[in-house]
């Protein structure tokens, strides 16, 4: 497993170590020990998700609030996302920023994204699937969300018009949101 840091403090980038012959291929997707040792202290998953999208169908910009805030380990096991977070963390010094990342079936790239972000991602493809691992269980009383396209996020999405769910569509602008991290 290779770990990469992201110019944003706790985002990471995770390649799995892949074993090709003439069989296949076998990826070992996630190891708690490796991965704890990463991160630099334990996490704990407590909940597991499976999205599958239509092309340029776009999820987010999603988050839970504190005492449910969710760190998460995105993986795409078909297709092609583009994953983008905006760290949330008032005290940070990349407040109001944006990290985003290419991540797809055939490279196996994993993005984690810890607490106090919100997260959001475009389908590239077709049927795409995307899992991701969390820490904390889905609260709706705690859920938030930034509108996707927020001038003052200046997040280049590569597209004009996405397709979004109706809660999307209502979502905060950035400058109203009071952070809670």
């Amino acid at each position: 497993m290779k770990i990469t840091k992201t110019p944003i403090s706790g985002l990471l980038l995770i390649q799995p170590t892949v074993y090709e012959d003439h069989r296949g291929r076998f990826v070992e997707s996630w190891n708690a020990r490796a991965f704890d040792r990463a991160v630099g202290h334990e996490v704990q998953f407590v909940q597991d998700n499976e999205s599958v999208s239509k092309a340029h169908v776009l999820r987010g910009l999603h988050f839970q609030i504190p005492p449910a805030s969710q760190g998460k380990l995105v993986r795409v096991s078909q297709g092609a996302i583009l994953d983008v977070a905006v760290d949330l963390r008032s005290s940070s010094p990349t407040f109001g920023m944006h990290y985003a990342v290419q991540l797809d079936a055939a490279s196996g790239l994993q993005f984690w994204i810890p607490e106090g972000f919100a997260h959001g991602f475009l389908a590239l493809e077709a049927d795409t699937q995307v899992q991701y691992k969390c820490t904390s269980p889905y609260n709706p009383e705690c859920e938030n969300a930034l509108v996707w396209n927020d001038p003052g996020l200046g997040i280049d999405w590569g597209i004009e018009a996405p397709i979004l769910s109706d809660k999307d569509l209502k979502a905060h602008l950035f400058q109203d949101f009071k952070s809670p991290f």
